[in-house]
């Protein structure tokens, strides 16, 4: 950027985002498309400058925006291009370039020499995530333009708009991803949101979000591209609901008119992006900062108003779009705050990782104990089975059981099925084991060496891509007078530990006489957690939480 005086914004390594330092380089590797196209010249050529002599060396602004964003960019500066020295109009010459916003984020942050002077996201979220803590990111202009967050599916998947949470707790979500598009982290902080208003619990929330994270976020390829999965919604008899801007599913409309799709906003309320103009450059921020006020100041004129509108985006004020398109008048949610967004990105990149696991039950004689009308046995083959229908294809899981001296050469433990990918024979295989599994009569309860040798084994065929655990299901405490003493064993798993390469245990114990303490201590002494579920219908929240601490 050329002409003006400079000014370099301090740092603030506080306002550094989490996000970017715990998520670093697994957020995105999207490859742009760069297409550059300046307005203006030295020499007027193109009549954009009209020759005035005032503007014979116009400042250069380099600019980067969101595709769907270029044209209206493009047309306001090819404007005030043209006005450029006449009535104290600033002489501007504009370069924009067009990428995902999540992008420019990540190339600001790490220093690319791609930045720009001027950005464009979709969202002012991703603003926290360009900070480089050095020259922080500023927001010149709140917002250019808006566009809500809809849910675009057939009418037949609507029966019940009352809240995000329940529509998608019924249908089959297919979410852009979370860490590279606006559209699928506004609809987990929708989720999020909306909670002030439905009085949903934190379980309710990860019933529904934490099998999504399994399935979606551990695709070798996630969802990007809003044009594609509104083809797989429309399909007969889909389930599929996709949360997207209303601009996109607008435009859909518009090029297949004959789509059986609709687009709706639950009932408390929605979220929206609003294209903010962020200052981005290292010097000259105030050439930068008044640039971007007179870029606005023409968006804001009757013939740009009016082509934002056709273009299917809404004003500032989030106005109904003209002709009856769209959804009508919005019901806003509550801003989300940095903190839940940088914690929400988070969760969702740790949830998504893959799974290598091992599930290790207890088969003790004390697992033939009733609670109501059905043994602890059968509720945690019931609690097993549901879990596995949370895990991905992609996931890879293993299956134990565990008494005193079942296994090989008297071991407390017996393997049943290796760890492998669950393809469908794999998921058979469990499955069929479980169902023949039984309390071994007078079986005692083995579990320090049983957890010891969990270890070593996930350890022995360690996955580095992978979240590497073992699920520990219980009823009771260890009373095998032949094993270690708990220090022993808390001792023996802690020298097991590799940071670079780390097995966690994560315990689930059930019914009056689990030992919390001791199965806390266990998973501790491998960074993991443990839980204990005092009622049968406690179980499936259990192996829920179970699941959020990897």
């Amino acid at each position: 950027m050329g002409k003006h005086s400079s000014a370099v914004t301090g740092s603030n390594n506080n306002r550094r985002s989490v996000y970017i330092t715990a998520v670093g380089l697994l957020v995105l590797s999207l490859g742009a498309v760069f297409v550059v196209r300046s307005f203006g010249s030295e020499s007027g050529a193109d009549g954009f400058l009209g020759g005035n002599k005032a503007c014979d060396d116009p400042t250069q602004i380099q600019m980067a925006t969101t595709p769907e964003m270029q044209s209206s960019l493009e047309a306001a500066a090819k404007s005030l291009a043209a006005k450029g020295g006449k009535d104290g109009n600033p002489c501007l010459q504009f370069t924009i370039t067009a990428a995902p916003s999540s992008q420019i984020a990540r190339d600001v942050a790490h220093g690319s020499d791609n930045r720009p002077d001027l950005w464009v996201p979709d969202s002012s979220l991703w603003v926290a995530q360009a900070d480089d803590g050095q020259s922080v990111p500023t927001i010149a202009v709140q917002s250019i333009a808006t566009s809500p967050l809809v849910l675009v599916g057939r009418r037949t998947n609507f029966a019940d708009t009352s809240s995000w949470l329940r529509i998608m707790s019924k249908t089959q979500p297919a979410l852009l991803d979370p860490l590279s598009t606006s559209p699928g982290a506004l609809a987990l902080l929708a989720v999020q949101a909306e909670r002030a208003k439905t009085s949903a619990s934190e379980t309710q929330v990860s019933q529904v979000v934490v099998p999504l994270a399994q399935r979606l976020g551990s695709m070798a390829k996630p969802f990007t591209d809003a044009e594609a999965l509104f083809g797989r919604a429309d399909q007969d008899g889909s389930t599929t609901i996709v949360p997207a801007s209303e601009q996109s599913f607008v435009k859909y409309q518009e090029d297949h008119p004959d789509a059986q799709l609709r687009a709706i906003q639950p009932a408390t309320g929605t979220l929206y992006l609003d294209y903010p103009i962020v200052v981005t450059a290292k010097s000259d921020t105030d050439a930068a900062s008044n640039a971007a006020q007179a870029l606005a100041g023409e968006l804001l004129t009757d013939s740009s108003a009016q082509a934002r509108d056709q273009a299917g985006f809404r004003d500032t004020q989030l106005s109904p779009l003209s002709g009856g398109r769209g959804v009508g008048d919005v019901n806003q949610l509550t801003k989300p705050t940095s903190e839940a967004i940088d914690t929400t990105l988070q969760n969702w990149t740790r949830l998504s990782l893959l799974t290598h696991s091992l599930a290790v039950i207890d088969v003790s004689g004390s697992m033939a104990d009733k609670v109501g009308t059905k043994t602890r046995m059968q509720l945690t083959i019931e609690a097993a089975a549901g879990g596995l229908s949370l895990f991905p294809d992609s996931a890879s899981l293993g299956l134990w059981t565990f008494s005193t001296k079942i296994g090989t050469d008297g071991a407390d433990y017996k393997e049943l099925v290796p760890i492998a990918p669950l393809s469908k024979r794999q998921r058979g295989k469990i499955v069929d084991q479980l169902k023949i599994q039984h309390p071994i009569a007078n079986g005692g309860t083995g579990l320090y060496d049983t957890a010891i040798a969990a270890v070593r084994a996930v350890r022995q065929g360690y996955d580095q891509r992978a979240v590497n655990s073992i699920l520990l299901f219980t009823d009771g405490k260890n009373d095998d007078p032949g094993s270690p003493t708990l220090a022993q064993a808390v001792n023996t798993l802690r020298g097991l530990q590799d940071p670079g390469r780390p097995v966690r245990i994560i315990a689930l114990g059930m019914g009056p006489e689990v030992n919390a303490d001791e199965l806390s201590a266990l998973a501790q002494a491998t960074g993991g957690q443990a839980y204990v579920a005092r009622q049968p219908g406690d179980l499936k929240n259990v192996f829920i939480d179970a699941l959020q601490s990897r």
